[in-house]
């Protein structure tokens, strides 16, 4: 049985912790929460030792893998940390703030051989494994151009003041437009040389963005947009278009993926997923069970996560400097 310990026990924690309750090998070792009263609840309800010093979760022998699902701007300090102490590791999206800190956690990991795992959980939500099958069945040809899109309430109840400032890792495009980001790269399948973007706060009054459009150029030419927009008030849109060289491909978390043809849509059947959150983060759980286990290949790996991060750093440079910034190598 391994033992999994929860860095960051609030809200993402506790559906880490339900999707580790639900995947056999598993069990929650030890979690943390600085409120240490929240953190003896969270132990009753979902098992392992209580934590208020993350450390201590590292120091725990009970501990053989960990999740940090804490602030972005400390993924960083404890994902090194959890790799010099040995301990497998599922790090929540983003990876980190900069590239440079994605680089310190891809080399800790690397010199103490242990398995990390990105958590870009849309490489796991049926949708778009539904749609990741069209696409490698070859059916409607490569994907020339796309649009990804997460437009979404931003102040959600689970908001906290660092996600409002670029200094703690904040911002929605960092937060949640990321998933828009990744989705696209992913599903293109290939890597970005360019970004262009536009980016501002429009909505809240904060310091970090609430709303972003970025314009991708992909080594080989192919074309690619995100918009990460955060508003007051509204309804949630959160899909993509791809136009491939035989046709278009729709990917809707409400209804589903659909081929668009001769001019019309035809859905595919069984491709939308009510409680796609919960069962792709046990998906996720059962790669990172495989990885350790048997030494399988995470299916989101510490290079692929960095190069999303060097897309959001370019588009941060692009806005400032309104020009496209060329990413390096």
């Amino acid at each position: 049985m391994i033992g999994i310990g929860i860095i960051g026990a609030g809200h993402f924690g506790a559906v880490h912790a339900r999707a580790i309750a639900a995947t056999g090998g598993l069990r929650v070792a030890a979690i943390c929460r600085e409120d240490a009263a929240a953190a003896r609840a969270f132990a009753r309800e979902h098992g392992g030792n209580a934590h208020t010093d993350w450390r201590a979760v590292l120091d725990d022998p009970a501990v053989d893998a960990v999740v940090i699902a804490t602030p972005h701007h400390l993924h960083a300090e404890m994902a090194v940390a959890a790799a010099r102490a040995g301990k497998h590791i599922l790090l929540e999206k983003p990876m980190a703030p900069t590239p440079a800190e994605c680089d310190a956690i891809n080399a800790a990991s690397a010199e103490a051989d242990i398995r990390l795992m990105v958590g870009h959980v849309m490489h796991f939500a049926r949708p778009c494994l539904v749609a990741k099958e069209i696409l490698d069945s070859g059916t409607l040809g490569r994907p020339v151009l796309g649009s990804s899109w997460m437009i979404k309430l931003w102040m959600e109840a689970n908001r906290r003041p660092w996600h409002l400032s670029h200094a703690t890792g904040g911002g929605m495009l960092m937060t949640a437009g990321i998933h828009a980001l990744d989705r696209l790269v992913w599903l293109m399948d290939g890597e970005v040389a360019g970004v262009s973007a536009l980016s501002g706060t429009w909505f809240h009054r904060q310091e970090a963005d609430d709303s972003a459009l970025m314009l991708l150029r992909f080594t080989d030419g192919r074309i690619g947009q995100v918009a990460s927009i955060g508003y007051r008030d509204g309804a949630v849109s959160f899909a993509m278009d791809l136009v491939c060289e035989g046709g278009t491909l729709r990917i809707d978390f409400d209804n589903g993926v659909a081929i668009g043809r001769g001019g019309s849509w035809s859905p595919i059947a069984h491709s939308a997923d009510p409680d796609w959150m919960q069962r792709a983060v046990e998906a996720e759980w059962r790669a990172m069970a495989a990885a350790i286990e048997a030494n399988a290949p995470v299916p989101v790996d510490g290079a692929y996560a960095r190069h999303l991060i060097a897309c959001l750093e370019a588009a941060s440079r692009a806005h400032a400097e309104k020009r496209e910034i060329r990413l390096a190598g």
